[in-house]
């Protein structure tokens, strides 16, 4: 009886000792890849960004000139269809024009005043009319038109699908290049979003403004955007 009861201690024992011990599980053998999806929208969204230089003797008649002509491109906007919220005042510089002869101090000519007009606008429709009426009411600079996607995420799901299905079409190639079949996808990163450089700005913009503008042929077009991800999927 002494005996059986060493026994069963023992036993007992060594069966709280091996509940008590970690599982280990083979490590699953995986493939690591990565995708690439595209999805093309549409802009529903322009902006440009339109200047006026002026040049006087003081600094007083330089910026009551290019008040007064900025204040005609503004008018001219509005009364083209631009709303209030659509126009702002994104730069307004003043530099002096100075003549740097050999072996003299710097002498003040004049004094060039820049102020610049940024247009946001959501009806694309309305580029090129908007165009030609700040180059027709005296816009003389320019720094560039581009056209947007006003939702950021407009195309995201599409993007991110096509993404992992050409992700899982490598992976199950190189399974089948391997002799072994392709398993769950076992971690998933989404990574970066590209997109393409903004339209540049029709030539006429940067050149001096004539007295009768033609309309100015825009077309948007549409944009890709690039989405990536990054899969890792289990050999069987």
């Amino acid at each position: 009886m002494k005996r059986f009861l060493i026994f069963l201690v023992a036993a007992i024992a060594i069966s709280a000792s091996a509940e008590s011990l970690p599982v280990v599980h083979p490590q699953s053998e995986t493939v690591s890849v990565s995708g690439t999806g595209r999805a093309s929208v549409v802009p529903d969204r322009f902006s440009f960004t339109a200047g006026v230089q002026t040049v006087a003797n003081t600094v007083e008649d330089a910026v009551n000139e290019n008040n007064r002509k900025v204040a005609a491109v503004i008018a001219a906007l509005k009364r083209a269809g631009a709303q209030d919220k659509d126009v702002r005042t994104s730069n307004f510089s003043i530099w002096p024009q100075q003549d740097y002869s050999q072996g003299q101090l710097p002498r003040i000519l004049g004094y060039q005043v820049a102020n610049n007009i940024t247009v946001t606008r959501d009806k694309i429709g309305e580029a090129g009319k908007l165009l030609q009426a700040a180059i027709s009411a005296g816009v003389n600079t320019s720094s560039g038109l581009q056209f947007e996607v006003s939702d950021p995420s407009k195309g995201r799901e599409q993007g991110l699908r096509a993404a992992y299905e050409d992700a899982r079409a490598k992976a199950a190639l190189l399974a089948q290049a391997a002799g072994r079949t392709l398993g769950r996808a076992m971690q998933i990163s989404e990574g970066g979003q590209t997109q393409p450089p903004p339209y540049p700005m029709p030539r006429a913009m940067a050149m001096k403004a004539e007295a009768q503008v033609t309309d100015i042929p825009i077309e948007s077009g549409s944009q890709e955007n690039t989405y990536t991800v990054s899969v890792v999927f289990e050999l069987r």
